[in-house]
């Protein structure tokens, strides 16, 4: 199950990236995909369950990955 979290910034996709690896999840940075838009252009793909208390004022939504170009979302932020 992977899950694509967007984000208002850089800094923040960075920030979330490293805190999912310093609790021991795979997180890699990556390009937006194009049916997704976020401000910065950078989101955070993963695959660890999805825990609210990780967010913070960067990120924007989280979405599940559901194919090739399909997308849920499963968290907006500010919701």
């Amino acid at each position: 199950m992977e899950q694509i979290a967007t984000f208002h910034t850089h800094l923040g996709a960075l920030r979330f990236q490293r805190r999912l690896t310093n609790l021991g999840h795979e997180a890699a940075m990556a390009p937006v995909p194009r049916k997704l838009s976020a401000s910065c252009g950078t989101c955070v793909r993963f695959a660890a369950p999805f825990e609210e208390a990780w967010a913070d004022e960067d990120l924007d939504a989280v979405y599940l990955a559901e194919g090739k170009n399909s997308y849920t979302r499963v968290f907006l932020n500010g919701d």
